[in-house]
């Protein structure tokens, strides 16, 4: 099978005298002027996934971006003026959706664990819909809506009785802090309802993550599908939305195959068919909630090779960035195996890979390494090194303060115009002037 490096080069991106390019810009260009390390993104890259999910869907879908994939302003703008609404998972993200222009009335909260100073913050400002994921949080809500004199939209989170064999993360079929047992689902829709400040919306179903097997989402949607029926039989009236979470993956390892959006499209279309006159789902809204499947492919994490160093016979090309900015790509953030992330020289991606290396970061732990016995092209120093699949869950999810590493800024490409759009953040700062002082004889 072809290195997965090299067919995302080609599929998305493209390449100039063997050095990649990220929106027509060559990706060394970019690293001259914005310095390593850093992310880039490629707009197109963002259309080009929106547009392929939106052609799987059903008519009656919307989506809505997980802001907790990337809160990069640039992305959040981007897909709110690409007609998306915006998922959040906190009061802080709230505020990000917000500084991106984004309307309350698109924002959904979900999450386990909303303090109660969030949930005032939110129903303070008008959100669209809370997703409740405990008996505790729909009393808590109810509550503050009585004290603000508001009423909240909501909808139930409900943790489904089988789960998503397949996915990377389970998170259904099993004790979870997340959302409420499918068991006890009649007991948490008889409170919202008997409580006049909570306008019950709908369900939002999420059983896993990192799903490329489409007949595993399928499965989900119609066990989905299954719940709100069950609702709908119980409120005597169709839901105004069913949330299906997200859950659509995108390969990171040689092993793994791209969702086929294709089969997806064709399932999905004979699924949602059959209830396209069933009155219980008469006027009802159907949602997706991606993150990683959107913004994964659109971003690449930039380093230079900073030294090269051979340690008892094996060879280690140490980076100016490591596992401080791309936690994910270290095996550090919930691979159970350390496997390598697609990688590549972006200077010499027409070089044939001949030596196998160890890819380390800078800092002072073992942990920080991206790639273990990688067959790349024979490095020197000063080559620009590149992790693609780093648009989602790798700078937002990384220990950015570990040793006061300065931050690495982000770049949005545009069709060959390039901006910076987060500056580089330098936690080091300005060094003491103790010239003055005198020398200890």
């Amino acid at each position: 099978m072809e290195d997965l490096a090299l067919s995302l080069v080609k599929k998305r991106f493209g390449m100039e005298g063997g050095e990649l390019l990220v929106g027509g810009v060559r990706a060394g260009a970019l690293a001259e002027k914005y310095g390593t390390p850093c992310f880039v993104y490629d707009r197109r890259v963002f259309d080009e996934k929106l547009d392929a999910l939106r052609t799987a869907l059903p008519k009656r879908f919307r989506v809505a971006y997980s802001v907790k994939a990337n809160p990069s302003q640039a992305i959040l703008r981007h897909f709110i003026s690409c007609d998306c609404g915006l998922e959040i998972a906190s009061a802080g993200e709230f505020h990000q959706a917000l500084q991106a222009g984004c309307n309350p009335r698109q924002i959904l909260f979900a999450g386990p664990g909303k303090t109660v100073a969030e949930l005032e913050v939110v129903l303070s400002n008008g959100i669209g819909e809370i997703h409740i994921e405990s008996v505790t949080e729909a009393q808590r809500i109810g509550c503050i809506c009585k004290r603000l004199g508001a009423r909240a939209n909501v909808a139930i989170r409900v943790n489904p009785a089988c789960e998503a064999e397949g996915g990377a993360m389970r998170m259904g079929g099993r004790p979870t802090p997340f959302g409420v047992d499918e068991e006890t689902l009649d007991e948490v829709l008889q409170l919202v309802l008997e409580d006049a400040a909570l306008s019950f919306q709908g369900i939002h179903l999420f059983t896993g993550t990192q799903i490329l097997d489409p007949k595993i989402l399928v499965n989900q949607y119609r066990h989905g599908l299954g719940v709100a029926r069950r609702v709908v039989s119980r409120t005597g009236r169709p839901l105004h939305r069913v949330d299906f979470g997200g859950g659509l993956g995108i390969p990171y390892f040689s092993h793994e195959h791209e969702l086929d959006l294709t089969e997806l499209r064709g399932a999905l279309a004979a699924v949602f068919g059959e209830i396209e006159s069933d009155p219980a789902f008469a006027g009802t809204e159907f949602m997706v909630e991606p993150g990683r499947f959107l913004a994964g492919e659109a971003g690449i994490y930039l380093a230079r090779v900073n030294d090269i160093k051979i340690s008892r016979g094996k060879k280690f090309l140490i980076l100016d960035g490591g596992m401080n900015h791309h936690l994910a790509a270290s095996g550090n953030l919930g691979q159970t195996i350390k496997r390598n992330y697609p990688m590549a020289l972006l200077n010499k991606l027409h070089v044939p890979a001949e030596e196998t290396v160890n890819v380390v970061g800078p800092l002072c732990t073992p942990l920080d390494t991206l790639a273990r016995d990688v067959i790349l092209p024979r490095a020197e120093i000063g080559d620009l090194f590149g992790i693609f699949q780093s648009g989602a869950y790798a700078r937002a999810a990384s220990p950015l303060g570990f040793l006061s590493h300065a931050t690495p800024p982000e770049i949005w490409v545009d069709a060959g115009r390039d901006t910076l759009v987060t500056a580089r953040g330098e936690f080091f700062g300005e060094l003491p002037d103790n010239s003055h002082e005198s020398t200890v004889k």
